[in-house]
């Protein structure tokens, strides 16, 4: 899937990494997560900067919160019963979320952001329960940046384990080979001796 994404990647660079987790972050199902490791492993191969996918994404996760943040907070219920089926905000998630929300609200925000279904509600949902916008943009922001630390550290560092993997395949392949030319000719010896 990430090979699938390269194109995009090489076409569109940081502004299209910051689009997608943008539009993934007060709402919309796209694959943002994945599009931001893909970003750092791009970084990791030498072909982006690092710091620039990590802000691009830092920046674009906290600008799309806001904007679910204001979703929730002037569409409220009425918004979110009408078109909440195509987020899959379903009337009694809605309610779970709104439970947890007032019981644990920023730490809800921090959480959320490392769980699929509930990073794209985030801002929503804190929104529509009316909690004060700057407790949830610190909270939004702090989540934000351990999980964008979080995912271009994996992207990044994976890609330069794949880096001396790819320098060292040839020998990696030809060591393979030996192995199992060595079990062959073991078998074949053994074999032939029965």
């Amino acid at each position: 899937f990430i090979q699938s994404l390269s194109p995009f990647i090489h076409n569109n660079g940081y502004l299209g990494i910051a689009g997608f987790v943008f539009l993934e972050d007060f709402g919309v199902p796209v694959p943002g997560e994945t599009i931001l490791i893909t970003g750092a492993v791009f970084a990791g191969l030498g072909q982006l900067n690092v710091i620039l996918v990590g802000l691009s994404g830092f920046i674009a996760a906290v600008l799309g919160d806001n904007v679910g943040f204001a979703i929730g907070r002037y569409g409220g219920h009425p918004l979110i019963e009408r078109f909440g089926k195509y987020l899959l905000l379903t009337k009694e998630r809605v309610a779970k979320a709104e439970s947890a929300f007032k019981k644990r609200g920023g730490l809800v925000v921090i959480v959320a952001r490392f769980i699929e279904g509930l990073r794209q509600a985030n801002g929503i949902m804190a929104g529509l329960i009316e909690m004060p916008w700057v407790n949830f943009l610190v909270f939004n922001m702090i989540g934000a940046a351990l999980w964008v630390i979080l995912w271009t550290s994996i992207g990044y560092f994976g890609a330069n384990q794949l880096k001396y993997f790819i320098h060292y395949d040839v020998y990696l392949s030809l060591l393979a080979l030996i192995v199992i030319i060595a079990y062959l000719v073991y078998r074949f010896h053994f074999k032939n001796k029965k």
